[in-house]
């Protein structure tokens, strides 16, 4: 699974991408939206982790441009504020799968990312193992 997270927060973006890539994901990080924007037009991801209140703004155009780019592709949303509490998220961002709050358990956000992130096939046909 190779995912992009993009958080602002350095320290935690750090966290969460070490916890991560020891349980197999392969994590890129973006820490504003035209770096997301940069990676997104260069780069396939198998789902993206999306911090809403970005600095320099520019969460909902993320997702656009992702679904743009893969429109299948599974957006799970992290917030630190009670804004979205009432769902709205799922119709801004119509492949939000998941809306999580911070602070939240690295485990917590792999299990939400395995739950939503289909296995790929091998070329055996069979899925492969991570």
């Amino acid at each position: 699974m190779r995912i992009l997270l993009v958080q602002h927060n350095l320290d935690l973006s750090e966290l969460w991408s070490r916890f991560l890539q020891r349980q197999g994901v392969e994590v890129v990080q973006a820490a504003t939206q035209l770096a997301a924007i940069n990676k997104l037009r260069f780069e396939d991801f198998d789902a993206l982790v999306l911090d809403l209140i970005l600095p320099d703004g520019g969460a909902i155009s993320i997702s656009d441009y992702a679904t743009y780019r893969c429109p299948d592709v599974p957006i799970i949303a992290v917030t630190s504020t009670s804004f979205f509490a009432d769902g709205s998220i799922f119709d801004l961002i119509p492949n939000a799968r998941s809306l999580m709050r911070t602070p939240l358990r690295p485990d917590d956000l792999a299990a939400v990312l395995e739950h939503y992130v289909p296995e790929k096939p091998t070329p055996s046909g069979k899925p492969a193992v991570a």
